[in-house]
């Protein structure tokens, strides 16, 4: 038997109990919660269930899963969930893929205003693309956007931005047509990147009059509006990343692309190579190594402490309640439904009755198992269950007939 593959929880179950005690006050209620969320995923705490396989008879047991969504194990069901969804709202049309960053300084102060930053980061960069979309200049339409925030960097740092979504054209002023964009372009990227830093500067700004910002450590002087100004004015001037890359081959490609960055968490069990007493060794990618040079490779592995690795794991714990996938535009949750439907009207695409389900190929994809045996592929089928904290030494006895 192969061994088994190392995971984040591992580190966390092994290394976390002293950091913690080592790091008591500096870590917030939220990072603690997911530091035991993720301890506990699908172990003997959370409680599970027993499955007989109905072929072989095999017993098998299953742990419940914690359901964090910062859990690198827990994101796969939820976002096959989200993308069944998200399907029906497909066009067909070029799909576009755009990226807002923050510039460094204000990642910086970012960390301690999490859900005021990330909110303006969100709120500022929808603006953006609708105010442009819509500008007669460029493309005048009301476009539709799918904005996913990321903060981290491959290397687990702290990189906030969002990835943005965005059917190329939208619905005229007068919703009679659709305005498609050019072929292979969407929006100017030197445009965006402008009007994205006057509004954002503008909207942090507004922010501190508000006193809706704090600041600590070596920005604790930003708390004056004096000083906060000066900081604010190199900012104004030094260029802000927007770029767009080449559009989506089709709508399937934007599925795929959406299926590994909607519910993706700062790092996969999968980059992690090795936990030893030198650290945490684990794969990333050097953006700023442009290729094959010399031998050099943009994939490469680094060592962490372990302590490290799991600060830089926590950098990254959003404040609860805090939604990291929002609709802008056309995909709004208010107008979606009327406003895809228009879209479709006007781009000529069948409507299909919602209370009629797709024909399927396969009648046995209706009745799949939730639970397929590993051995012999036949259902298996829940003969016990167990809650919090109880533990399994053996398989149950037989149930009688």
């Amino acid at each position: 038997m192969g061994r088994a593959a190392l995971e984040v929880a591992d580190i966390f179950r092994i290394h976390g109990p002293a950091w913690r005690q080592a790091q008591r006050g500096h870590l917030s209620l939220a990072q603690l919660k997911v530091m035991s969320a993720i301890e506990q995923c699908r172990s003997a705490a959370l409680g599970g269930h027993v499955l007989r396989c109905e072929g072989c008879g095999t017993d098998q047991i299953a742990y419940n899963s914690c359901r964090n969504r910062h859990c690198p194990k827990c994101q796969a069901s939820a976002a096959r969930r989200w993308l069944q969804a998200r399907n029906a709202d497909l066009l067909p049309v070029e799909y576009f893929h755009v990226v807002f960053t923050l510039p460094a300084p204000i990642a910086e102060i970012a960390y301690c205003n999490k859900a005021v930053v990330y909110g303006l980061l969100f709120d500022i960069a929808a603006e953006t693309l609708l105010t442009i979309g819509g500008d007669p200049k460029h493309l005048g339409a009301r476009l539709g956007v799918t904005l996913v925030l990321h903060t981290w960097g491959s290397a687990l740092t702290h990189h906030p931005h969002v990835h943005g979504i965005v059917p190329g054209g939208g619905l005229a002023s007068d919703g009679e047509h659709w305005i498609a964009c050019r072929r292979g372009f969407f929006l100017p990227v030197r445009v965006l990147s402008r009007l994205f830093r006057r509004r954002f500067l503008e909207a942090l700004q507004q922010a501190h009059r508000d006193a809706r910002l704090q600041f600590f450590g070596e920005h604790a002087t930003l708390a004056d509006a004096a000083a906060f100004a000066r900081w604010l004015a190199p900012l104004r001037q030094c260029e802000w990343v927007v770029y767009a890359k080449r559009p989506f081959a089709g709508p399937e490609a934007v599925l795929a692309y959406l299926s590994r960055y909607t519910h993706r968490v700062a790092i996969s069990n999968s980059r992690l190579v090795a936990l030893d007493e030198r650290g945490v060794t684990l794969r990333w990618k050097d953006y700023r190594d442009k290729g094959h040079v010399q031998g050099k490779t943009r994939h490469k592995t680094m060592t962490l402490d372990a302590g490290e690795f799991m600060r830089r794991f926590l950098l990254h714990v959003l404040p609860g309640g805090f939604h990291r996938i929002r609709h802008y535009g056309l995909l709004a949750n208010c107008n979606r439904a009327a406003c895809l439907a228009l879209a479709r009207q006007l781009l000529q695409v069948p409507l299909q009755d919602p209370q009629v389900p797709p024909p399927c190929d396969d009648p046995q994809d209706t009745v799949r198992p939730t639970f397929v045996c590993p051995h012999c592929g036949h259902a298996m089928t829940i003969v016990l269950t167990f809650t919090r904290g109880e533990t399994i030494r053996a398989p149950p006895l037989q149930a009688p007939p």
